[in-house]
């Protein structure tokens, strides 16, 4: 894909941030997984697109990361680019200074920065600082670069997105929430089944449900897991207790203890669901063996798509 076909569909991305999905319209993510459809295909066949060369992506790790990091520094690579790692420790922010001026500073050397952090507000004032392009790769409130991802994969499966159904299972943290905006922004139907306390966030509700009313989406909020994964599509969980919450293990065990995601209750589904995690996974916990290792999981189909979703976000806006 090249410059042209930005100005062919009529989207030009360059030069925005990729902080929240809400923050893109449904064009603009569909747009960006065919993005990623088809640099999957350059890649698969051995073809050699590097529109990235010379640029450089800072990548400001707060929180450690397997699929994160690997993938960024992978897809920068064979974009031709230069990623660069820098963990907290390797930047003055540890010392004190602040995000602004950690931001105007990287804005001389860089070309864009990726940002794997706790606080979302860090991703926003590193945006407000920054003279170039923010990635969110991860924070407290949202995970789009995964949410990306996920929609790419189910796409390649399904053949389209509009009217699936999906069930997510389990904690209401920043996995559910960038699946609730992405999946109302491209018309699917979205059920989440938490327990009591343990919710999407009322905001990012609301959002959603303001996103679905003009998309024609369903949103559903439900405390029963049957409820949720009636006739769905695809079935979503992520662990009991994120990174950053794993004090919280024993009484999460407890609480979450009807929420695992397990052969009798993947009998609510239709017949050809999929099943899906952003992963890591604690097998026996959140899902049982027997399905994120049978036949209906494509968690590995996720994961290897982080790397052509992300090279889609970078080859769009840098």
């Amino acid at each position: 894909m090249t410059n042209s076909t930005q100005k062919d569909t009529g989207l030009n991305l360059r030069g925005r941030d990729f902080i929240g999905l809400a923050d893109y319209s449904s064009e603009e993510i569909q747009y960006l997984i065919d993005l990623a459809v088809e640099l999957k295909r350059k890649q698969k066949e051995g073809e050699v697109y590097q529109p990235l060369k010379g640029k450089t992506l800072g990548m400001i790790f707060e929180k450690s990361s397997t699929r994160t990091r690997v993938s960024f520094e992978v897809g920068m690579f064979q974009l031709g680019g230069h990623a660069l790692f820098l963990s907290r420790n390797d930047l003055q922010i540890g010392r004190g200074e602040t995000i602004w001026d950690t931001a105007q500073t990287l804005s001389r050397y860089l070309d864009g920065i990726m940002i794997r952090t706790f606080a979302h507000r860090t991703v926003i004032e590193l945006a407000r600082g920054a003279t170039i392009p923010i990635i969110n790769g991860l924070s407290d409130l949202s995970h789009p670069c995964q949410a990306l991802a996920d929609y790419q994969t189910i796409y390649e499966r399904k053949g389209s997105l509009k009217g699936l159904k999906l069930a997510y299972i389990g904690d209401g943290n920043n996995m559910v929430h960038s699946l609730m905006v992405g999946g109302c922004k491209l018309g699917m139907n979205v059920s989440v089944a938490s327990p009591e306390g343990y919710g999407p966030d009322r905001e990012m509700i609301e959002a959603s449900r303001e996103i679905a009313a003009q998309t024609g989406s369903q949103l559903q909020i439900v405390t029963d897991p049957k409820e949720a994964v009636a006739d769905a599509d695809v079935i979503y969980t992520d662990v009991w207790a994120s990174m950053g919450f794993e004090e919280e293990q024993a009484e999460r065990v407890v609480a979450f203890r009807n929420y695992q995601v397990n052969e009798e209750l993947v009998k609510y589904a239709k017949p050809d669901y999929l099943f899906m995690h952003c992963l890591p996974a604690h097998r026996g916990e959140e899902v049982s063996e027997g399905i994120i290792d049978g036949s209906h999981s494509i968690v590995f189909d996720q994961a290897e798509n982080r790397l052509h979703a992300q090279k889609a976000i970078m080859a769009a806006i840098l």
